[in-house]
């Protein structure tokens, strides 16, 4: 890498930490996208094609490499580079790097490479590493100088305990960790439930991707995969159902680790949409801290990294072999067990034609490379062996080049699409060989030639696998009607001026405004078939009503207190969050293209903030006073507070504020429409029918299913709604109670002018029954506002109320005297002037004369005197009888 400019800040380092569908890998493409040029190394070839489609659709092809073992597409000005983790180009410089899944570090295959480039796979400007959040203990002792970002999960995953496969909820992942028990899963399911799709870790990725599109399309509800879902391949899941807790690792069988099962399990729910796991055929029931561990996302952090050394000694093949069994010498680093790559230059350093041929360096250089060949096969040791010492020899001999009918041979013996799904999966694999062949260019004369065949033949046989497990394991009958359904042109339906959709004389639902609603159909087939034909349908109508829509000047459209959207009159979408000026709507239904209905939920929004704009003017000039500095000091701070309340406040929570105003400052205030009441701060315009019908639409979001009368008291439910609800309302919250801040503000009134009595008011009856308060509820309400009864009434007295000392009001401070006031001198002189003792309240505390002597008073001199009874005045008798 180039040195770095002078004064130029430092690269920055960053660890992105959290559990499943956080958005990590979004972050990572959004961020590299930001910067000239960029890198991303991804875990899986499937996930590296996903990733590579996407940016494609963004920068165009021209911009976009695509680096894995078996494919290479680089074109000759690319500025991103989408890659396996083994595949990343290092000596290319670009200005951010990103590495997916680090937390594979720990693995005991492929561990020593994500740890390589956990420690030198640098961007010039950025590097982001990308993972479980079991990982920041690690990358902290590892990496002092990184910054660690954690980031939550969007939606919460639950466990849902054991289910039937017949049982499942639709819109499941059924993970399995064989082939054999992938197959007679979904074999089942096409039984029982029409179908599924399946995902395999050995399937090309045009194969994934169809079935994939087959689930995702809705054409079937179920798909059975292995733990390849894991890795960060994203669909729309619900559920995520465990067939087994244990699997085979390549070595052994053993159980799942629990952030393997949180890994896997949580690819239920997408964003904010929640997910749940479970089990289902012969799994045992979770461990109930198993559970807790998976739904809270707390597993054991990573405590050491696979390492093998990348600086290798290629002087001689003793070396070689020393220098890749030196240990680390850094905490946290541990030697990794022996991979197929060095187990296979073990095998071929004991042959003695290898080791002969393999003397200099460049013979050595070339021998590992070729022992670095995956075993895409998953044949036996000895012939991966025999295959990677057939490379070596034809590489170092001859033309030192793979001849071109060894790999036409190969070719020509897989280039066929007859046989079952097990026979076309291991075509598969082989092709996959020959792909990797292919895309070393320094291993064949015509490497470009043979990239493209061996693609093409891998298209093929992609192809053919997805239908023969379309085949397999989907009822071939309801799709194909499906299907059919859905592209005939001369189908008999339309939609009526009610909104009735018909499809061949019969009845399949109403549009609503751009809204569908399929009615009910008598079996499964006829209901998805009648659907399919429904949305064939209705499409083009919606089409043209969303246009309309966006298009509609704001008297076309009305909004309800419950915050639904009418449309001439039908309801076209409801309030989904955001401010009062900056809100967001969610359109009704899901037929139409994305872009119109994306304009058409910006044109309700803009009418939505049109209308606020509108209704509360008091709210938005206070908001603009308060942006543009017009307001000053506690105002401003009181003005703000007021805001984020939704425009009503309890008094009693600014009361040191409140007191503190000037006279300037409560004319400004008043003059924005804040008025300060007896009990709260609030603002009258807000209290209108029409601003109130605007902000309760907003608050029906953060307090569904509330619904309080607005000119009357009522029970606050448990839990009880935000001050922003309550201010939507003209509410405040008294003691478990919701009371209008109208009422409040009469109490206020009624006390004033009730009868004065022992230092208090009396709150009579007529008044709290002009409120339609009870006595109980007035005496509750009274001490929640911080009244206390300041008598004890006696049988058939009234009581009478006065505030606590916490609520009284301050002394009013002293007037300031201006400068240029002719009593500014005299101001100065009584500042100036020592204050004057105060007077003693007893002859023996006063001080001496000045200048008299002091004499020592007796006991007697300061004994205070006797009181004097006073007599007894004697009741009279007409009392005393």
């Amino acid at each position: 890498m180039s040195d770095r400019p002078s004064g130029a800040a430092p690269p920055r380092l960053v660890a992105v930490l959290g559990p499943t569908n956080t958005g990590k890998t979004h972050l990572a493409v959004e961020r590299m996208l930001g910067h000239a040029s960029g890198m991303i190394g991804l875990p899986l070839r499937l996930l590296a094609r996903e990733i590579y489609d996407r940016i494609v659709k963004l920068r165009g092809a021209r911009s976009v490499a695509l680096i894995t073992g078996e494919e290479k597409i680089v074109p000759p000005r690319a500025t991103y580079f989408v890659c396996t983790v083994e595949a990343m180009p290092l000596s290319r410089e670009v200005e951010f790097v990103a590495i997916d899944e680090i937390q594979l570090c720990a693995d005991p295959e492929r561990g020593h490479v994500f740890t390589q480039r956990l420690l030198h796979a640098r961007g010039t400007r950025e590097t982001m590493l990308l993972g479980a959040a079991t990982m920041a203990p690690l990358v902290r002792r590892l990496l002092p100088h990184a910054e660690i970002v954690s980031r939550e999960r969007l939606s919460v995953l639950t466990y849902a305990g054991s289910k039937k496969l017949t049982r499942l909820p639709r819109r499941s992942a059924i993970v399995a960790f064989s082939a054999d028990q992938v197959y007679a899963i979904a074999e089942l399911i096409r039984r029982q439930r029409g179908g599924a799709a399946v995902v395999m870790g050995s399937l090309s990725p045009r194969t994934r991707n169809a079935q994939v599109e087959l689930y995702q399309s809705g054409e079937v509800d179920f798909l059975v995969a292995t733990d390849a879902i894991g890795m960060g391949l994203n669909m729309d899941v619900d559920h995520v159902a465990f067939a087994g807790l244990r699997k085979f690792d390549g070595k052994r069988t053993r159980w799942l680790y629990p952030q393997e099962i949180g890994q896997i399990g949580g690819r239920a729910g997408r964003f904010q949409r929640d997910g749940t796991f479970g089990v289902t055929g012969e799994a045992e029931e979770m461990d109930p801290d198993l559970v807790e561990a998976v739904e809270n996302h707390q597993f054991e952090p990573v405590l050491g990294a696979e390492w093998r050394n990348h600086k290798l000694d290629f002087s001689n093949l003793p070396n070689l072999l020393r220098s890749l069994a030196q240990t680390p010498d850094r905490e946290g680093l541990k030697l990794a067990a022996e991979a197929l790559d060095e187990t296979t230059l073990r095998q071929l350093a004991a042959d003695p034609d290898v080791a002969d041929r393999a003397r200099d360096r460049s013979a050595l250089l070339r021998l590992w490379d070729v022992c670095q060949t995956p075993d895409f096969r998953k044949v036996a040791t000895d012939d991966h062996v025999r295959l990677v010492k057939d490379f070596f020899f034809h590489l170092t001999g001859g033309r030192r080049r793979i001849p071109e009918d060894w790999i036409a041979k190969q070719y020509a013996h897989l280039d066929r699409t007859d046989g079952e799904i097990d026979a076309l999966a291991q075509r598969l694999s082989n092709v996959r060989t020959l792909a990797y062949v292919a895309n070393r260019p320094d291993w064949l004369h015509d490497a470009a030639g043979w990239q493209g065949k061996t693609r093409q033949l891998e298209d093929r046989l992609s192809d053919t696998l997805h239908e023969k497990l379309m085949a397999r394991f989907v009822d071939r009958r309801t799709s194909a009607l499906m299907r059919g359904l859905r592209v005939r042109e001369d189908m008999l339906a339309g939609v009526g001026a009610d909104g009735a959709v018909t499809v061949e004389g019969h009845y399949v639902g109403k549009l609503t405004g751009v809204q569908f609603e399929p009615a009910q159909g008598a079996s499964v087939l006829e209901e998805k078939a009648l659907r399919a034909a429904a949305t064939h349908a209705v499409a083009p109508e919606i089409s043209r009503r969303l246009g309309r829509l966006a298009a509609e000047a704001d008297e076309a459209f009305a909004l309800t207190p419950d915050g639904v959207v009418l449309w001439r009159g039908e309801a076209a979408g409801a309030l989904s969050g955001g401010q009062p000026f900056a809100p967001r709507v969610r359109l009704f239904g899901e037929l139409g293209h994305e872009q119109a209905r994306q304009r058409a939920a910006r044109r309700l929004e803009a009418f939505v903030a049109g209308e606020a704009a509108r209704r509360l003017s008091p709210l938005r000039k206070l908001e603009a006073a308060v942006a543009d500095g017009k307001l000053k000091g506690l105002a401003r701070g009181l003005a703000y507070r007021l805001i984020e309340a939704g425009g009503l406040l309890d008094r009693n929570e600014v009361r040191e504020e409140t007191r503190a105003l000037s006279q300037v400052e409560r004319r400004a205030l008043r003059g924005l429409g804040v008025r300060i009441g007896a009990f709260s701060i609030y603002m009258p315009g807000l209290l209108k029918p029409e601003a109130r019908a605007l902000t309760q639409a907003l608050a029906a979001r953060e307090a569904p299913g509330w619904s309080p009368p607005i000119a009357a008291m009522s029970l606050l439910p448990q839990p009880p709604p935000n001050a922003r609800a309550l201010s939507a309302y003209g509410l405040r919250s008294v003691r478990g109670r919701a009371i209008p801040v109208d009422q409040l503000e009469r109490l206020d009134e009624l006390l004033r002018e009730g009868p004065k009595q022992s230092g208090g008011v009396v709150f009579t009856d007529e008044a709290r029954e002009s409120l339609g308060w009870s006595d109980e509820e007035a005496r509750d309400i009274l001490r929640g506002l911080g009244f206390a009864p300041a008598n004890r009434a006696k049988a058939g007295e009234l009581t009478a109320w006065r505030r606590r000392g916490m609520n009284a009001p301050a002394k009013a401070a002293a007037p300031a005297v201006r400068t240029n006031s002719p009593f500014a001198a005299l101001a100065a002189l009584q500042a100036a002037s020592p204050p004057l003792p105060k007077r003693p309240r007893t002859r023996a505390q006063r001080p001496p004369a000045q200048g008299l002597p002091t004499a020592q008073p007796d006991a007697a001199a300061i004994t205070p005197p006797a009181r004097r009874r006073r007599p007894r005045r004697r009741k009279p008798a007409a009392l005393t009888a």
